[in-house]
């Protein structure tokens, strides 16, 4: 299997200073849908073809994903998997950075990594653990496929993590994948083994 992970453009939230997920995410800005229209025109000039396309359930997603649908043609399969979202937020989903903090206080997932972002939301524990089911679960459904997957920034620096076993953020260094970014992994089922074959790509924005 070929998986494409594919970060959505610029959204409101990010301009605003929101923590937003899928209750208050206001969707993208007029840039985001300018990055995520540069990825169709790269990717359909490329030639690229997608089996499978699949998107998170917040809204910054969703239209990354409806901008880029054409530059695919028909594809087998095509629809939201919340499995692509990032780190459920609870209950202070909507509020202000400044807000939240003041709220809940900082979130260190190493320190407390069973601690719920904000109230009903989800744990690091439990977010790590559904990216990694998300993978070997995309993998075993979509063998032979081509997969492009349109996520978040928490996504695919753990898919990163998880893959290449690296026990835990560090303190000198950052992944930071870009706005529309594409992040390119490859499942070999013999070898029981994935392949990196590209990193944060951002050629459609040069």
């Amino acid at each position: 299997m070929r998986l494409l992970l594919v970060r959505h453009g610029e959204s409101g939230h990010h301009r605003l200073g929101l923590v937003s997920g899928r209750d208050s995410c206001p969707g993208l800005t007029s840039a985001g849908r300018e990055q995520a229209a540069a990825l169709r025109d790269r990717l359909a000039a490329l030639g690229t073809r997608a089996d499978v396309v699949l998107w998170s359930t917040v809204a910054r997603a969703r239209e990354t994903a409806e901008i880029l649908l054409p530059a695919f043609g028909e594809v087998a399969v095509a629809g939201e998997d919340c499995d692509l979202c990032e780190i459920h937020i609870g209950e202070g989903d909507g509020l202000t950075t400044g807000e939240f903090a003041a709220r809940y206080g900082t979130f260190d997932p190493l320190a407390e990594p069973a601690r719920p972002l904000s109230p009903g939301g989800e744990t690091w524990q439990e977010f790590t653990a559904r990216v990694d089911a998300s993978l070997s679960g995309l993998a075993r459904r979509y063998p032979g496929k081509t997969v492009v997957a349109v996520t978040h920034a928490g996504y695919v620096v753990w898919a990163f993590m998880r893959l290449f076993g690296v026990p835990r953020p560090g303190t000198g260094a950052r992944l930071d994948p870009g706005f529309t970014s594409v992040t390119e992994w490859r499942w070999d089922a013999g070898g029981g083994y994935w392949t990196m074959g590209s990193y944060n790509d951002l050629t459609h924005l040069a």
